[in-house]
């Protein structure tokens, strides 16, 4: 039995088997209000089913909670989408401002964005390669989890708390500072208009199209935070993905997904979706997060580990 479960499994007669509760509140609530979907049914059916299962799921579901939790999360903030955001605390035109101060571009003869440059210079090949990273970003996440769970449990736990802290940063942030994104200056110019619905953008509609299905447009038409741009948690996620398994992964791994990450933060930027700052601040959120969660294990490890004492070192009965 490993160490980590030695930790875990005091936590099992109570912890565990309250596990369900919030997601079955979550989804009454949401069936409630006509807003239920299949993953409510399913996120329930899951954790009943690691719950009732042996040690080794029990275990799984602990280390994997935290992103669980982060749906919940998501659902939750429709409670609070119009906290702190307001036509005078939404950043738009001057964020774009700062966007062209320090990364700006020549548009036509005027200065502009790199998205004003990528708008007018689009492809359908490119609209569906960065619609890759777009549409994986969250099974790329749990892979990465299930692989931790297997080749290094503690790795996992953490990789799943770095998951929930991130999104909670990212969260807060939207509401203490809520940022237009380019597709929305695109749309709607600098006038802020709180009814405005969450868009895919004009290149994933292309990639909809191109599907023959609305994919992205239903993804993104259930989102609750229409100017929540700063920071970017998708370049977040894919940075958290080669951070937490960088000492894990082969060679070839470190390369894939560091290309995934790259490719990630090109396709906030050329699908319009986030600006080039946003994608500067999800990374820093990300390091920040990895660095504080790597300090609190630190600290609860060294509070936790038993000091030796004499007897322990001679090999004596305690």
């Amino acid at each position: 039995m490993s160490r980590s479960w030695r930790h875990v499994r005091p936590l099992s007669p109570w912890w565990v088997g309250l596990a369900p509760l919030p997601f079955a509140a979550d989804g009454i609530w949401s069936f409630a209000r006509g807003q239920g979907h299949w993953e409510n049914v399913i996120a329930v059916v899951v954790v009943v089913a690691l719950c009732a299962g042996g040690p080794s799921m029990r275990k799984l579901l602990v280390g994997a909670y935290p992103l669980g939790l982060v749906g919940l999360l998501y659902d939750s903030m429709r409670l609070v989408e119009r906290v702190g955001v307001s036509p005078q605390t939404v950043h738009d035109c001057d964020l774009r401002e700062h966007e062209v101060a320090l990364f700006g571009v020549n548009v036509a003869g005027q200065r502009g964005t790199v998205h004003d440059w990528l708008q007018v210079h689009w492809s359908p090949a490119i609209d569906r390669i960065c619609a890759i990273p777009y549409a994986t970003f969250i099974l790329v996440c749990v892979a990465c989890a299930i692989w931790l769970y297997v080749r290094d449990y503690s790795r996992m736990v953490r990789f799943g708390w770095c998951f929930l802290a991130l999104n909670v940063a990212g969260f807060v942030t939207y509401h203490l500072y809520p940022a237009a994104p380019p597709w929305y200056y695109h749309t709607h110019g600098c006038v802020v208009d709180m009814g405005a619905s969450a868009s895919e953008g004009t290149n994933l509609a292309r990639v909809d199209a191109w599907l023959g299905i609305p994919y992205f447009a239903g993804m993104y038409g259930r989102a609750s935070d229409v100017f929540g741009a700063m920071p970017s948690l998708h370049c977040a996620y894919a940075l958290l993905v080669v951070l937490e398994g960088w000492a894990l992964f082969t060679p070839g791994w470190r390369a894939a997904t560091s290309a995934f990450f790259a490719l990630m933060c090109f396709s906030a930027v050329y699908l319009d979706h986030h600006w080039i700052l946003d994608a500067l601040a999800g990374i820093a959120y990300c390091i920040c997060v990895v660095a504080g969660v790597r300090t609190v294990e630190r600290c609860f490890h060294t509070r936790t580990a038993r000091p030796a004492t004499a007897l322990d070192t001679s090999g004596g009965a305690p």
